[in-house]
């Protein structure tokens, strides 16, 4: 049963094969046996009851397509009931009063909910080894990281613990830990899904998205998760893009005549040759179905990773100065007065990576640095946009999608760059140039690496759009997957 798609358990649960309430109780008990530490909180009673209502709702028929499907949320989401605390002892109880927009969404379309998925620490990581609560294990090879920060996320879908997960995206945690865990997410264009109850990281990049074994599959939950809220300024409104969608609508459109830029920029020093090697056969798939390949360049994209590590430090800096002990949260004890609370609370409660962006964020902040720092940063950010916009508007496009791989190397050993956080910044050399330019991209399994040591490490290949271009994108996603194997493969013991 774990083995299925969202649309095979749908197909299932409207034809009364299957029970709402078997099925999350089917999850609920894999979940208990896994020792990946993926989740942070599962309360079994509270999904049977959601499970029950989903149960009713089949029978009156009323059910929407995703009714029934079990569905498990990235702790940077908040939840009424379950616990939210994005990955930090900053919040470790902390319960919130209200589910964030994609919960309700999602809820409100029938999904069951399982629980609360590990993450980096206030989404601050590529390897989800920055979580108060422990590192998460790839499924694939339990000595090898999951890709973060949605390293919970991509594990739980992998493992197959559920069909269905939430996750976020700042500067590639939907599409790194999906290419390390062999599963499909798409980041969608920003503003397209709202940050409303998003525990907030860098509020100019932040953007949910779906994670699941294919494009079929998100395109279905992104078409219930995304629309304007009124409630989030950052959400397009209808007459910006943000209009309701059927992401499904063009999945069987064939690719003859697909324009795909291939990006120098992309496949030069640094690129292992595994990734390599399984990225140019995909993308030799393409062209076996019509596409045509169209090389490219985007000459900012090595300025992203500097302009990157200005803007989303200053925007966390910002973000996280609320948490401070007064309101709700960890608090420190032993203080000798106010300032003194504060010192030690934000010293205890944030791990160091947190504080070492917020110090980072801090400075380039600063009378004296912000133009030298923080608005250079933001005008290299235009300058990557435009590198995009060249080659995929107006008169002058050349391709209609970008292709090249997520991750310079597939997923690394445990623990192995835990002494220099600049290794792993650089891992997401692919990733950030789309995140600055709030353009929507997405991972597709796509193969395995040669550096096999206790099991399988995947390949993601990465897909990139225009902007409001996801139905577009989940077309040529599932186009591939209708013609390889890749996104049906698990991991060994499933």
């Amino acid at each position: 049963m774990h083995t299925k798609t969202i649309k095979e358990l749908s197909t299932l649960l409207h034809s009364k094969g299957i029970s709402a309430t078997e099925l999350a109780t089917h999850f609920l008990d894999r979940i208990e046996a896994s020792d990946l530490n993926a989740f942070l909180h599962v309360d079994r009673a509270l999904t049977l009851a959601q499970a029950a209502e989903a149960d009713a709702r089949l029978a009156a028929g009323n059910a929407h397509p995703l009714t029934g499907i079990p569905i498990a949320h990235k702790d940077i989401f908040v939840t009424r009931n379950w616990r939210s605390t994005a990955g930090s002892k900053m919040l470790a109880n902390y319960v919130s009063p209200f589910d964030a927009t994609v919960v309700e969404k999602l809820h409100a379309a029938g999904m069951v909910h399982l629980g609360k998925l590990n993450c980096d620490e206030f989404a601050m990581g590529s390897s989800n080894e920055n979580s108060a609560f422990g590192a998460v294990r790839n499924p694939w090879d339990r000595t090898a990281v999951p890709g973060g920060s949605s390293g919970g996320s991509a594990a739980a879908v992998a493992a197959r613990l559920a069909p269905a997960v939430t996750g976020t995206d700042t500067g590639g945690s939907i599409r790194q830990p999906a290419s390390f865990c062999g599963i499909t997410g798409i980041k969608p264009t920003y503003g397209r899904v709202s940050r409303y109850g998003m525990i907030a990281f860098a509020s100019s990049l932040d953007q949910g998205g779906p994670m699941a074994q294919t494009a079929e599959d998100c395109a279905l939950l992104l078409s219930a998760m995304a629309g304007y809220d009124e409630r989030d300024s950052t959400s397009l409104a209808p007459e910006q893009g943000g209009v309701h969608e059927d992401f499904t609508r063009n999945l069987n459109e064939p690719l003859t005549g697909l324009r795909i830029g291939v990006p120098k920029e992309y496949f030069g020093e640094g690129l292992a040759s595994d990734v390599e090697a399984a990225v140019r056969a995909a993308l030799d798939q393409f062209v076996k179905l019509g596409a045509t390949l169209v090389d490219i360049s985007l000459p900012n994209t090595a300025h992203s990773i500097p302009a990157y590590y200005m803007i989303a430090p200053a925007e966390a800096s910002s973000n996280l100065s609320r948490f401070d002990g007064v309101r709700y949260g960890f608090r420190a004890e032993g203080y000798k007065d106010l300032q003194d609370m504060y010192k030690k609370t934000r010293a205890q409660g944030f791990g160091p990576e947190v504080q070492r962006r917020i110090m980072v964020g801090t400075y380039v902040l600063c009378h004296g640095y912000y133009d030298a720092y923080y608005l250079k940063a933001q005008r290299i950010r235009r300058k990557i946009a435009q590198d995009f916009a060249n080659v995929l508007t107006g008169p002058g496009a050349v391709c209609d999608v970008i292709m090249g791989p997520v991750a310079p190397t597939v997923a690394w050993d445990l623990g192995s760059k835990a002494d220099d956080p600049v290794a792993n910044y650089l891992a997401d050399i692919f990733t950030l140039s789309t995140s600055l330019a709030g353009l929507p991209g997405m991972s597709v399994p796509c193969g395995f690496g040669a550096g096999e040591k206790n099991g399988k490490r995947p390949v993601g290949l990465q897909i990139i759009g225009n902007y409001f271009a996801e139905a577009k994108l989940l077309n040529v996603a599932h186009q591939f997957q209708q013609a390889t194997e890749w996104h049906k493969q698990a991991p060994a013991g499933i």
